[in-house]
């Protein structure tokens, strides 16, 4: 029963840390990447699509997004969907390709990027503290109803806690990667 609750501990921990490097790929950084408009969302004739299902995606250069669209009748919708994106892109339609150009960071955006990369390594931490909350409050049920014994509650309490702190690494090591790449000119 402890062993079942810290698997699924370490899995509602791991899907949080998927989440936020899936948001920290989405981030703009001083070079093109199909990270950054692969999940885009596109209206596509009334349903929401991600823009990686509607066309390929290459990088042209360190600057320049290659978006080739398989329906020709798809490529206003995309370019409707960057448009109105946070990205602050303007794409060039040329027939069936979309070219982004992305301008290199100003200082004072990229100083801007690292606050909102912390922040989002905070909320994620957040994320897995609230679901260490959880299991110790089941471990302590567990410990007051009898159901384990106290030594196989406190070893459960101990492994949690270095499941936590994996965690809490890996996001520190993601953000302090990602920040560096934000400031690298």
């Amino acid at each position: 029963m402890l062993d079942e609750n810290l698997v699924e501990i370490d899995s509602k921990m791991k899907l949080s840390f998927d989440v936020f490097l899936k948001d920290l790929k989405g981030m703009r950084t001083g070079r093109a990447s199909t990270g950054l408009v692969e999940n885009l969302q596109v209206d596509y004739f009334g349903s929401e699509m991600p823009l990686n299902q509607l066309a390929q995606i290459n990088v042209g250069d360190a600057r320049l997004i290659v978006i080739q669209a398989w329906d020709k009748n798809a490529v206003d919708s995309i370019s409707k969907a960057i448009q109105n994106s946070d990205l602050n892109l303007s794409p060039n339609v040329d027939g069936d390709l979309i070219r982004l150009n992305l301008p290199p960071l100003t200082e004072e955006r990229r100083r801007d990027l690292v606050k909102i990369i912390k922040n989002r390594g905070e909320e994620c931490k957040l994320s897995i503290r609230s679901s260490r909350r959880d299991s110790q409050d089941f471990i302590r049920k567990v410990e007051k109803d009898g159901s384990a014994s106290q030594d196989d509650c406190q070893r459960s309490q101990k492994k949690l806690q270095e499941i936590t702190d994996s965690y809490v690494k890996k996001i520190d090591e993601e953000v302090k990667n990602k920040e560096s790449e934000v400031m690298q000119v």
